[in-house]
């Protein structure tokens, strides 16, 4: 049977519907919004995977040109294997706050994959992958501890508006999309035009309200179309071998976290579960995996309780404490920025690259191309932690750390009439031990000020931690990368000294009050500045001066009609000009160029050859041009290529002129000076205006 229950969200209906596709899945939905439709499915293997210690969870999206009535622009005109960022973020924002909603040790292979199948290039299909991904879950056979839904908040004149239009999100200075359940908030990601914490709060709140409908009718589809849940018992270890290891293991665990540095930490950890090991004796000989979990329980146990319980951290931190920091700016001689950003035993290299309009970077959406002007790009090589593994192109977490870092430097650049240059960061991690995405931003934005890009202001970043047991709660600042593992939250914010530009927040538990958001908000701020003070006794404002070695970038205006002039037949001439200046033009159908050069001197004698052949002549102005055409009334004279202008014979000479030939010959080389150009392009020269003290031949 088919089923369908539906909403109003925003001003615009969203509808979920099950029952009359892809009918073989567990669990099959459509989720409409206006005319953007998104086919979500789940399955769940029937067989568990042995000896699966984590969730086998994947989350796929695609987009489908199609969805938007266009044929996809590459090569092979079909949507290629590899996901676009815009892909790839989708999947993990379906992925990230479903995930603690499975049991604990469920190990079941499971799939969701989200289709675009209709786009109305109004409603970003984006925010349905979650809500249809809940719905599937909750009328099939899998467990799960939902339903959650989501909204995308903004704030457009003040206001705030639920599932805004892609075309009101280009004027929000808020854009957040908030997931959660009935009674709590389970994920945001999103940013802000530097918005205070308190105006972030109600935006997520209001969310937190939009969202509830969602559920509603989720809750309906439940109870007419869901199905039993499979039944699953969690394994539990082995109460012996559990007591063994707890009384033998505890009291050194216990010291071993809290040895100083992250690598010693683990080699010592290492070594005491291989002594633990040993110790069971050859009753436990092959057992050793179920001994490595148990160990490891153990090990969050205790971190989780040292921090609840005795008030302490691993590294005795106090729980506001930002590790030291130590910043450099301009490490790198031939980049165009560069910046060394260390925070504990994280540590990141931002490296700027400066170029033109034609090293933007093209993307094919769903609305058509975009050309995109900044671009950050984050790298995690495997040296970073200590590890050797294989390293290939960017992984689903490269491209959504990379993209936080990117949304929170965005807001900071200046415009595009300011500074007319691509921009591209690179974040190099040389070390982590927690939460490398902030890093990457505080090297940014200091690569940025080192190459003397004019951001309005300088961004820091930090990543928040949390351990609760239901009746106490702390809230961790500057978490290293063991207190991510063990904790229950990643939150992630950036900003200026004025306000957030960018969050994000993971849990692991069920949901999150506002109570615990509000004081995470305001301990973030105080570690934030701190961070900013820190960054700001290396470099505290952009350079006055780019790298010697940055481009140095034109734009001048031309009349569009002498756009073809300044091309020539077939490119000739503008690649003439670029190879004889050694520089890189562009033109717009409006008559705009821009032109990039490696030197000021290549640069300024491109622009002076663009002029001189794309530009109108103004009055007053001087040219040196070549006699073409002697007529009785005066001489024809081209002062720039396909542009003559009339010397009158009374303009030859500052004395009477029988004959134009008496002054002047055709293939003559004369100064002239523009008196005039008439409305329809007729140009009036003067030679006479450029003479002082000439005298008749026959008076010498």
């Amino acid at each position: 049977m088919e089923f369908s229950f539906s909403t109003e969200i925003g001003g615009e209906t969203l509808s979920i519907s099950t029952g009359k596709v892809a009918k073989q899945a567990s669990g099959a939905v459509m989720v409409q919004y206006g005319e953007t439709i998104a086919l979500v499915t789940v399955v769940s293997a029937k067989d568990e995977r042995p000896d699966v210690d984590f969730l086998p969870l994947t989350v796929e999206y695609q987009e489908k040109i199609y969805s938007a009535g266009r044929i996809p622009g590459n090569y092979f005109r079909r949507e290629i294997g590899r996901p676009s960022d815009k892909e790839t973020l989708t999947a993990r924002l379906t992925d990230r706050p479903i995930r603690p909603l499975f049991p604990k040790g469920y190990g079941f292979e499971t799939q969701v994959i989200v289709t675009i199948l209709s786009m109305d290039k109004v409603n970003d299909p984006d925010i349905l992958a979650l809500n249809g991904a809940s719905a599937a879950l909750m009328i099939s056979d899998i467990p799960f501890e939902g339903p959650i839904a989501c909204v995308r908040v903004g704030r457009v004149d003040g206001k705030l508006i639920a599932n805004p239009t892609i075309a009101e999100r280009e004027n929000s200075d808020i854009s957040v999309i908030v997931a959660g359940s009935k009674t709590g908030i389970t994920m945001v990601e999103g940013g802000g035009n530097i918005v205070s914490e308190a105006d972030m709060l109600e935006a997520i709140f209001f969310g937190h309200e939009q969202l509830q409908p969602i559920i509603g009718i989720q809750e309906k589809l439940i109870a007419a179309a869901g199905v039993e849940k499979r039944v699953f018992v969690p394994k539990e270890h082995d109460p012996e071998l559990v007591e063994k290891i707890a009384a033998t293991a505890s009291e050194k665990i216990a010291k071993t976290v809290t040895i100083p540095g992250k690598m010693d930490r683990s080699k010592a950890l290492s070594a005491l579960k291989t002594e633990i090991f040993e110790g069971l004796g050859e009753e436990y000989a092959e057992r050793k995996k179920e001994v490595s979990k148990v160990f490891k329980d153990l090990e969050k146990n205790i971190c989780r309780n040292m921090i609840l319980k005795q008030g302490k951290r691993i590294d005795n931190r106090a729980f506001d404490e930002v590790r030291p920091i130590a910043c450099e700016a301009g490490l790198l001689p031939r980049v165009h920025g560069s910046a060394l950003f260390t925070r504990g035993e994280t540590q990141v290299l931002g490296v700027l690259t400066l170029g033109s309009g034609p090293d933007e970077q093209r993307i094919e959406t769903l609305n058509g191309e975009e050309n995109r002007s900044f671009m950050l790009h984050y790298n995690f090589p495997p040296f970073s932690v200590g590890e050797a593994r294989r390293a290939g192109g960017p992984s689903r977490r490269d491209i959504g750390h990379g993209t936080l870092a990117r949304r929170a430097i965005a807001k900071v650049l200046p415009a595009k009439e300011d500074f007319d240059y691509t921009i591209r960061i690179v974040s190099e991690v040389l070390e982590s031990n927690g939460s490398s995405s902030m890093g990457t931003v505080c090297s940014a934005s200091m690569a940025m000020m080192d190459g003397g890009v004019p951001i309005t202001a300088p961004v820091s970043g930090i990543a928040m931690g949390l351990v609760t047991d239901g009746e106490t709660t702390v809230v961790l600042s500057d978490i290293l990368g063991d207190e991510d593992h063990t904790g229950d939250m990643d939150f992630k914010v950036a900003g200026t000294a004025d306000g957030i530009t960018a969050l994000q927040m993971d849990i692991k538990v069920r949901e999150l009050s506002k109570d615990i958001l509000t004081k995470a908000l305001d301990q973030a701020k105080t570690g934030r500045l701190h961070i900013l003070d820190k960054m700001q006794e290396a470099i505290s404002i952009h350079r006055d001066e780019m790298s010697p070695y940055a481009p140095n970038v034109y734009a001048i205006q031309i009349n569009p009609e002498r756009i073809g002039d300044v091309i020539g037949p077939g490119g000739k001439m503008i690649r003439s000009i670029q190879s004889e200046t050694n520089t890189r033009i562009e033109i717009n159908d409006n008559g705009i160029v821009k032109i990039a050069a490696v030197s000021k001197e290549e640069g300024d004698r491109a622009v002076q050859i663009v002029q001189d052949i794309g530009m109108d002549p103004e009055i007053g102005a001087i040219y040196e041009g070549k006699v073409v055409k002697i007529t009785d009334f005066g001489a024809f004279v081209q002062i720039k290529p396909k542009t003559d202008g009339l010397v009158h014979i009374s303009e030859l000479a500052n004395y009477r002129v029988k004959q134009v030939s008496d002054i002047v010959k055709e293939g003559d080389m004369i100064k002239v000076k523009v008196l005039d150009v008439s409305r329809d392009g007729k140009i009036k020269l003067s030679r006479k205006a450029l003479l002082t003290d000439e005298k008749k031949p026959e008076d010498k």
